[in-house]
């Protein structure tokens, strides 16, 4: 198989990821928090660059540590969690220049997804379908806990326990976006392909499948129009989605 192949390959499956746990993130007014977060990266894509490592792998520690911050500091705070990414947001950002290498700062911003390898592909697929399975066998409670936190709990949902996970599966989809996008571009690929489908669904199944197929599409198509024109492919894939929900616009329901 070629580079192509395999670039095609990770980032369907990353989008479809990104989408499916964005229809719940846009549901709960978070699809924002992923672009704090995606910064948040960029110290981890730094330390990557320099040590010749995946990005991927690079970014998640540092996400990681930063939404279990949130969740900590908001579990003893109630602060709002959009307050609290911003804090550790601008940490993320001031230590991220500290360290980024200016010559490889395109590919912290915007990503690299045209590079990925057979072992990336591999492990990105991987990781993709278990979110999608995560986010799949506990979509309506996490939907219950965005509603209401109180019925959440009355139905004998463990509200602090999903919310963790609910950040976890956050931390994961953001550090295999940046592959796809970059450091700079993560909220859109979890914000648009879930407010396009969002425009034309008629129930919860199709808003949440219909994100994940415009995320797809939007992968595959700014992949492809990446290999014809070389330019970056994250920029790409975001336009290509922007352009499906301009379509979708005039059938909002």
């Amino acid at each position: 198989m070629s580079t192509l192949s395999f670039s095609l390959a990770a980032g369907a499956f990353i989008a479809a990821a990104a989408a499916y746990l964005g229809s719940v993130m846009l549901s709960r007014r978070m699809a924002l928090v992923a672009g704090p977060l995606g910064h948040l990266t960029l110290p981890g894509i730094a330390l990557a660059l320099l040590w010749g490592l995946d990005v991927s792998l690079g970014a998640f520690p540092f996400v990681l540590l930063g939404v279990v911050l949130i969740w900590w500091i908001e579990a003893r705070t109630r602060l709002p969690m959009e307050a609290l990414t911003a804090l550790v947001f601008a940490a993320g950002v001031a230590i991220a220049f500290l360290l980024l290498p200016i010559e490889q700062a395109e590919t912290a911003l915007v990503g690299d997804i045209m590079q990925t390898g057979a072992g990336d592909a591999a492990l990105s697929v991987a990781v993709s379908l278990t979110v999608v399975l995560v986010v799949r066998h506990t979509y309506r409670k996490l939907v219950l806990t965005t509603i209401s936190e109180e019925l959440s709990a009355a139905e004998g949902i463990d509200v602090k326990r999903y919310n963790l996970m609910y950040l976890l599966l956050i931390a994961v989809v953001v550090a295999l976006g940046v592959k796809v996008v970059g450091g700079l571009l993560t909220a859109a690929l979890v914000a648009v392909p879930p407010a396009a489908a969002r425009n034309v669904a008629h129930n919860l199944r199709q808003y949440a499948h219909g994100a994940m197929a415009i995320g797809v599409m939007s992968a595959l198509a700014g992949v492809l129009l990446s290999h014809l024109t070389d330019l970056p492919a994250g920029p790409l894939i975001v336009l290509v989605s922007i352009t499906f929900f301009v379509i979708s616009f005039p059938f909002t329901r």
